[in-house]
């Protein structure tokens, strides 16, 4: 798949989101248009700067296929109708956080896109994230700030913050998407020595989500908002709590299958 075809489908994708549902942020209000445009803008910039160092730098077929992928399905998470229904829907907002938390981010990072954008960004892609990577390299730091973020916005106060205004949302999905792939990129990549910090920070990660989600499941009350009822609250702390459990246990088993392996070929030698 050439380069052109590929810009061409992110194209497509964002100039048919604002028409699969009648308020997608792209046809709001101004400030949900400019939201939704600047989210636009930022995706594909990316997308055009890894399709075009990925033909300057040998990368596998598959990871390509991955990354454009991945990207696509967060046009259609950020820009189509999901986006909308979160307005009004809890379990709706939660599915958009769990697309973002433990679908979208772990699969960038198998995708390994950073040889194809430092290939087009050369000095300064890799002074922006050299940092980033060295916190990586400390797996329970970044599932702490990853937590933080996520408690941070499911708090009442800042979670209706986000529905209400677009900018606050569009910062929402950012600290979700950032610590999100700091944690991914920590516990995925973890080597022999780190990976049992990688265990660790799965663990820790996958308690305190659960509880939270049980916490919206079991609360007699709506949390955030009086109009929202209950049982779309209840549904959302399921989704939370029993399908977001999954990524974190099959990574778990991913993490310890590479730790043992590692651990085999260090007793051969």
């Amino acid at each position: 798949m050439h380069l052109i075809p590929r810009a061409s489908l992110l194209a497509l994708a964002l100039s048919l989101a604002p028409h699969v549902q009648a308020h997608n942020p792209l046809a709001g209000e101004l400030e949900e248009r400019l939201a939704g445009l600047l989210t636009a803008l930022l995706l594909l910039g990316f997308w055009l700067v890894y399709s075009l160092g990925a033909r300057r730098v040998r990368t596998a077929r598959w990871r390509q296929v991955l990354f454009h992928a991945t990207a696509l399905l967060s046009v259609l998470a950020l820009l189509g109708p999901l986006d909308d229904w979160a307005k009004t829907s809890t379990a709706a907002h939660m599915a958009q956080h769990m697309l973002l938390m433990v679908v979208i981010a772990p699969l960038w990072v198998f995708s390994r896109p950073l040889p194809a954008l430092s290939a087009m960004t050369r000095r300064i892609g890799p002074f922006l994230w050299t940092p980033l990577l060295r916190l990586t390299a400390r797996p329970i730091t970044c599932a702490w700030l990853h937590g933080l973020a996520i408690w941070f916005w499911h708090l009442p106060l800042f979670y209706m913050a986000a529905v209400e205004n677009p900018w606050w949302h569009a910062l929402e999905h950012a600290c979700f998407l950032l610590t999100a792939l700091l944690f991914w990129w920590s516990v995925l990549r973890a080597g022999e020595r780190d990976a049992p910090w990688g265990l660790l920070a799965l663990l820790l990660t996958l308690m305190h989500t659960g509880f939270l989600g049980a916490v919206l499941t079991f609360a007699g009350t709506p949390l955030y908002d009086e109009a929202r009822s209950l049982p779309d609250q209840q549904l959302a702390g399921l989704i939370m709590w029993v399908p977001g459990a999954i990524p974190y246990l099959l990574a778990s088993a991913w993490v310890g299958h590479r730790w043992d392996q590692q651990l085999h070929r260090r007793r051969l030698w």
